[in-house]
């Protein structure tokens, strides 16, 4: 097995969702499930940021006009259905579906037509760029896939490859390009450079705030995502060490 790893980037006006989370750097979405079949497509979505960024999430993720990944630029007919499973001040899940007309295609739909079935999706979104990963079979023709891809995304959207590797089954680490946005890694970083974290602090909250430009609140705000970002993905790996060494001490009785 592969994973193929690649990106988006939508140009203003092209897409409601990136044109939002352009204007909230703050904002992510993060895929928790996307599923494909030849005649539609179902996914449901994790949103975070600011309370106002995902009321106008939600509203784009609404708008008549507006298909949760298909490439058609114009209305292409379909019937779309839209469901919000879950929302808090900080977090918006939705459900999508639709059903797919002749003119209709998104990113699974090429996928799917070039690479086969048994795909798996994992996307993730902040500004205008959209980062796809896909898991696929190692004879996979990926060159054909991209190719098609770039036909069908046309000139108001830019493609960028980033990696095709094997996947190694060793590996339990999470990237932290994938794990936190840009300006939230940025956040952490400086407080980690300047002291924020030392016993004495060096610098306060406020402080590291004017050295970095931005309001105290919202520095507070994406350094409080990063570190519970950071602590969940640790709590989850040491459950998985645990997990494997239960297993293995199981296996040895």
């Amino acid at each position: 097995m592969r994973e193929f790893v690649f990106a988006l980037e939508y140009d203003p006006g092209t897409n409601p969702v990136a044109d939002v989370l352009a204007s909230y750097p703050d904002a992510s979405v993060r895929s928790l499930s996307c599923h494909v079949s030849p005649d539609s497509l179902w996914r449901v979505d994790l949103a975070t940021g600011p309370e106002d960024a995902l009321a106008r999430l939600e509203a784009a993720y609404e708008t008549a006009d507006y298909f949760a990944d298909c490439l058609v630029k114009d209305h292409c007919g379909a019937e779309c259905e839209t469901q919000v499973l879950d929302r808090s001040s900080d977090t918006l899940v939705v459900y999508t579906y639709w059903d797919r007309t002749e003119v209709c295609t998104s990113v699974p739909h090429v996928a799917l037509e070039y690479l086969g079935d048994g795909l798996l999706f994992e996307t993730y979104r902040e500004g205008r760029r959209y980062r796809w990963r896909i898991v696929l079979g190692s004879d996979a023709p990926i060159h054909d896939f991209f190719d098609a891809l770039g036909e069908e995304v046309g000139e108001c959207t830019g493609m960028e490859m980033l990696r095709l590797t094997e996947l190694d089954p060793n590996r339990h680490s999470v990237d932290p390009d994938d794990s936190l946005p840009a300006e939230q890694r940025e956040a952490l970083r400086a407080a980690v450079e300047h002291g924020y974290y030392e016993t004495p602090r060096r610098i306060e909250l406020s402080e590291l705030a004017d050295r970095l430009e931005v309001p105290r609140s919202t520095l507070s705000y994406r350094l409080r995502r990063a570190e519970a970002a950071l602590a969940t993905t640790f709590v989850a790996e040491d459950e998985s060490i645990e997990t494997l060494a239960a297993a293995g001490a199981s296996g040895a009785l």
